[in-house]
């Protein structure tokens, strides 16, 4: 639903961050690395990255300072077990690069020394994330994410969503390969949403 929110930093804390946009103050739940980068950001104009959780009791908006902090955020919460909250703690022990070359090492005792993940649940989000990070294109010796991969991804989920296809099922499919041509350069939005109007 928001893509990202972007205003003056009204308020700022190690856990929560409150963007004024056009009047309209917007209570974001970030990571310790987002406000490390917020704080040393103008506060008069910044851009955080959301997502939006929906509860039956609650509504949460996730702020992330960029797009790879968010990607890792999502792929973190898909793995079963691992809740918004403890996402968002993992995120908060270790950078993006260093979960990422973790998952990459299979170094699950580093992910184990992050607080609440236990033995089984670190080896679970190493091997199932190993696997997702491939099939989405999340490769590169610098560990940054593939950008326009992903980006195409993103917008194509959306669109197949709003036409009326189950996400799970999408998400499935989108995860199923990278998504590029055989020259290696990434799909447009148009071709993975025609691909995937053939296979769902």
């Amino acid at each position: 639903m928001y893509e990202y929110i972007s205003g003056r930093l009204a308020n700022l804390e190690p856990t929560q961050a409150v963007i004024d946009c056009s009047g309209v103050g917007y209570l974001l739940e970030i990571s310790l690395n987002t406000y490390e980068a917020l704080r040393k950001a103008d506060g008069a104009q910044v851009k955080l990255y959301a997502h939006l959780v929906v509860r039956e009791d609650a509504q949460q908006l996730f702020g992330f300072y960029d797009m790879a902090e968010r990607e890792m955020f999502r792929l973190l919460v898909s793995i079963s077990g691992v809740g918004n909250q403890t996402a968002r703690v993992m995120l908060s022990s270790l950078t993006v690069d260093e979960l990422r070359n973790a998952i990459q090492t299979q170094d699950v005792k580093k992910v184990q020394r992050v607080k609440g993940i236990g033995a089984k649940t670190a080896q679970r989000i190493v091997l199932e994330l190993a696997d997702k990070m491939g099939a989405m294109g999340v490769v590169g010796a610098t560990g940054v994410v593939g950008a326009p991969v992903n980006q195409a991804r993103d917008e194509a989920l959306t669109a197949l969503t709003m036409l009326g296809f189950a996400k799970p099922a999408v998400e499935k499919l989108l995860m199923s390969q990278d998504w590029r041509r055989p020259d290696g350069t990434p799909m447009t939005v148009e071709d993975i949403i025609k691909e995937g109007l053939k296979r769902l």
